[in-house]
């Protein structure tokens, strides 16, 4: 095992807080991200890797805590995963704190020589545990001897702890809730502390962060700002040049203001209209990135590229794949013609992926699958092809919406911009179910929308809104509109509220404002008689319909 290091950076972007880390070890629990999002929201740096990854991996990260995060699965069964050979000793060596939540805290158990059973009784959903007096360690001096409403989910119980270890909470079924070994710094929560359904659960986090291992509260987004700056100017050599695709959206607009102020005019930004794009966006955007952001910006028009591609294609993750494969080729393409004007080929191309757009292109821990079974292949992320010419730069890979946001305003990026709805990167392909190139569905859903998002507008709800957009369905319906019978096209409208994208709950519009919408619709878009809403939340579902 190599000797951990102070690194300022993991996979290349800079991430600040060093030595300061909390690192989550990921077993495939939905909640995951949401300790990564409440540990970062206590201003300290939490990253999440794969639960099975090398102990070399997590060595050069150098965590100051190590989270053991929850599970579907059971210890008990074949091939479940586990944190590697070796991860006991290098805590105990380098006086790692660690944490097991749920599953977590069974993995360590049962590896510590305890024994994890079938409970005699399951626990779901919201439970009261009772703190006992006691030691001092996961609890603070206010939550000792008092109760708490927490949220379980498991089948699985710790029946016997390892040597050393105390139980420090129950559930009042008797089940053990929490358990601490203060001599070897190892603890663990049965339930899940990081939802808010666990009402004092921030309050746990925050005392075992900051009161227990001694972690620092003081990551900013300032600092991780210059350490990227730093991080692009080391990576991109003084004479290199880099492309920046730019797709009128936050991210690769607050990602491209970045890179630009690190290495200034070597930067040369591309818009490309793909055909997919929402209602005059191209001009509208085109507009801004000149009026207000000052980027120099190349528009290329590729729409019949792409949709010459697409046509015939219904299966969503191919449609995803075409559209990077097609990015990159035109990409390739700018680098050549920009070699050809300034003498130099441009070796980089920068993009905005999102920390959430990495974990929902990873497939689950312990289950075996590869990219072709994750949720979905972000174009940026699973759908680039393998000989792609240029290297990548993703300054904000590890960046949550909001924090985007937060290093956009510390770049001047004007608020207007900063508070627009995020956009997909493969654009209307994926609110276009099936074949993008059939009949006129691409410009029905363009009416839609606009007419969708101008009436939020106009109602002063779309700085109250994370998201909304309209779906085409392929599908037709019978309707009845100026006294004669109709066959036409169904459209559904999304609107979601959201912290970083990763979890969401459907708006809730007020009756008045949804029958104003429809009637809009349907009296100005020809060829739609039915209006539907998805009142879905995510999970189950994805925001996006493919």
């Amino acid at each position: 095992m190599e000797t951990p290091v102070n690194s300022r950076t993991a996979n290349g972007v800079a991430t600040g807080g060093a030595g300061n880390l909390v690192l989550i070890l990921d077993y495939g629990s939905q909640y995951t991200h949401l300790i990564t999002r409440r540990i970062r929201q206590l201003s300290v740096l939490s990253l999440c890797i794969s639960g099975t990854s090398t102990i070399d991996a997590i060595a050069k990260l150098k965590p100051r805590v190590v989270i053991l995060s929850g599970g579907p699965h059971s210890v008990h069964a074949a091939g479940a995963p586990s944190f590697p050979d070796g991860f006991i000793e290098y805590a105990e060596e380098y006086g790692v704190f660690v944490l097991g939540i749920c599953y977590g805290m069974q993995l360590l158990v049962q590896k510590l020589g305890g024994v994890v059973a079938v409970g005699e009784k399951q626990e779901y959903g919201k439970m009261e545990i009772a703190v006992p007096e006691g030691e001092w360690g996961l609890y603070g001096p206010e939550a000792i001897g008092g109760h708490q409403t927490v949220w379980m989910s498991h089948g699985d119980e710790a029946v016997k702890l390892p040597e050393g270890f105390t139980v420090v909470a129950r559930s009042l079924q008797g089940s053990v809730a929490a358990i601490q070994n203060r001599s070897r710094r190892f603890y663990g929560l049965q339930y899940h502390p990081e939802v808010t359904h666990s009402t004092q659960g921030m309050e746990t986090l925050r005392h075992f962060l900051l009161d227990v291992c001694g972690v620092n509260a003081d990551w900013k987004m300032q600092d991780v700002l210059e350490e990227e700056i730093k991080v692009i100017k080391d990576k991109v050599g003084p004479d290199e040049h880099v492309i920046c695709a730019l797709s009128g959206g936050v991210d690769s607009t607050v990602a491209a203001t970045l890179v630009h102020k690190a290495i200034g005019d070597r930067l040369h930004c591309v818009f490309v209209d793909n055909g997919l794009l929402r209602y005059k966006e191209r001009d509208r955007v085109m507009s801004t990135f000149q009026s207000d952001l000052h980027l120099p910006v190349t528009c290329i028009d590729a729409s019949e590229q792409f949709l010459s591609k697409l046509k015939g294609v219904k299966d969503p993750e191919m449609k995803r794949k075409i559209i990077g494969r097609e990015f990159i080729c035109i990409f390739d393409d700018f680098a050549q013609e920009q070699e050809e004007k300034l003498g130099k080929r441009p070796t980089f191309l920068v993009q905005g992926t999102l920390y959430p757009d990495v974990i929902e292109s990873c497939p689950p821990p312990g289950s075996g699958m590869t990219h072709s079974h994750t949720i979905k292949s972000h174009h940026n992320v699973g759908g680039l092809p393998k000989e792609m010419k240029l290297k990548l730069i993703e300054p904000l890979k590890l960046l949550f919406k909001d924090e985007v946001r937060k290093m956009g305003s510390i770049l001047n990026v004007p608020e207007s911009f900063l508070k627009r709805h995020p956009f997909p990167g493969p654009g209307l392909a994926v609110r276009v179910l099936g074949d993008v190139t059939e009949g006129n569905a691409l410009e029905i859903l363009r009416q839609v929308d606009e007419i969708f998002i101008q009436s939020i507008k106009e109602a002063g709800l779309y700085d109250s809104i994370w998201q909304a957009f309209a779906v085409f369905l392929p599908v037709q319906s019978v309707g009845v509109q100026g006294d004669q019978r109709t066959h036409s096209h169904v459209v559904v409208l999304r609107a979601i509220t959201s912290e970083d994208g990763m979890t969401a709950d459907w708006y809730y519009f007020d009756h008045k404002f949804l029958v104003d919408v429809v009637r809009k619709i349907c009296n100005n878009v020809r060829g739609v008689n039915r209006v539907c809403q998805d009142i879905t939340s995510k999970p189950p579902a994805t925001v996006e319909w493919e």
